[in-house]
């Protein structure tokens, strides 16, 4: 919860990502209350009544998983909604002046993203969200230690992580009003 707090106020991809991140470990602990208190409550230094609240935390998260149908698989609408005003900046930084430097960025990912489809086995999402899928595949392919298929992707990553890193700046200071999209149109 603290985290996810202060990863919402200082990176919008970072939040996301910790989120997929979370679900997953969920997954891992089967949902089981007393296993989600004991890996991810307990082993933390802060009072009762706040471990109390950490668990109703996660067991919110829990129950919009199963609400969405999203025991097994698959991200939470509240990610895929960010996701989605992540990629509307996105196209608003193509468009406007104040994205010159990001488009510049993008360029550089943009001749990678047909192959990025082929690899990831979604054509029905967005660049964003596929920028997205991409670094979680890639973080997951390290956690596990497979290296063949981090190897795979790792140039692709170099391509797409300061495209992300640009977005996700850009999205804390639209959120906070320091840029203005539509200056000098």
């Amino acid at each position: 919860m603290d985290i996810a707090q202060a990863k919402r106020k200082e990176n919008i991809a970072e939040y996301i990502l910790y989120l997929w991140q979370l679900e997953d470990l969920l997954r891992a602990l089967q949902f089981s209350p007393e296993a989600i208190y004991s890996q991810l409550v307990a082993p933390r230094s802060v009072a009762d009544e706040q471990k109390h609240i950490y668990l109703l935390w996660y067991m919110d998260i829990v129950n919009l998983l199963r609400k969405e149908g999203k025991e097994q698989s698959g991200h939470l609408e509240h990610t895929l909604h960010l996701i989605g005003d992540v990629h509307n900046l996105h196209l608003q930084l193509l468009q406007n002046p104040v994205g010159a430097h990001y488009r510049q960025t993008f360029a550089r990912l943009a001749p990678q993203l047909p192959q990025l489809r082929a690899m990831i086995g979604r054509d029905e999402v967005s660049d964003t969200e596929l920028a997205f899928r991409a670094l979680y595949a890639a973080m997951l392919y390290r956690i596990k230690g497979d290296k063949k298929r981090s190897e795979a992707i790792s140039d692709t990553i170099e391509l797409i992580s300061p495209v992300v890193a640009e977005l996700a700046a850009m999205y804390g200071k639209v959120e906070r009003g320091e840029v203005d999209l539509f200056k000098d149109m």
